[in-house]
């Protein structure tokens, strides 16, 4: 097995690992009443992050890992774990909101509204870079910001309905169902 597959096993590894938690928070999160938005695009988003991990398995594994990407990619992983403890029991790959929570102020989402994206964007790009496959980053990099700008517009929708008070009704009848 080359050092590409290595990484990319890493990877894989990994988000199967928190596949396992965001479905544990997903399921506790539902029973707590809490309402998903934008469930109608998360089928493109497991078809885009599936593509670019099979891609990378494909392309990438028999290839030598470069460095400093690899440095740049130990760090955000740094900040992955930091995103996803500090969200803590409502972390899930899906946009579940509870009403009347508080939003989270804490960790990177101090300075950052969605630091979750901003990690997942530099991964998809820095990944690829580590093996040596720069127009693979580009592709992705292009197609995740353009399923990032649809979910993060969902998502803070989905943060304003949750700041209303519990008994205010809900703006939109459809507003959870897109």
């Amino acid at each position: 097995m080359g050092e590409g597959a290595w990484l990319v096993a890493f990877v894989l590894a990994q988000r199967l690992v928190e596949l396992c938690f965001a479905q544990f928070n997903t399921s506790r999160l539902r029973a707590e009443g809490g309402v998903e938005f934008g469930a109608a695009h998360y089928p493109l988003m497991i078809a885009l992050h599936a593509s670019w991990l099979l891609g990378l398995w494909m392309l990438g594994s028999d290839r030598p890992i470069n460095a400093f990407w690899l440095v740049v990619f130990v760090f955000l992983q740094v900040g992955r774990v930091w995103v996803i403890a500090s969200l803590g029991r409502r972390w899930t790959t899906r946009v579940i909101v509870l009403r009347g929570a508080p939003q989270v102020t804490r960790g990177p989402y101090r300075w950052f509204k969605h630091p979750n994206y901003l990690i997942v964007a530099l991964e998809i790009a820095v990944v690829p870079l580590a093996l040596g496959l720069p127009e693979f980053a580009l592709v992705f990099s292009i197609a995740n910001a353009a399923l990032l700008a649809y979910r993060i517009r969902i998502e803070n929708e989905a943060l304003a309905w949750a700041a209303q008070r519990s008994d205010a009704p809900m703006a939109s009848a459809t507003l959870a169902n897109r």
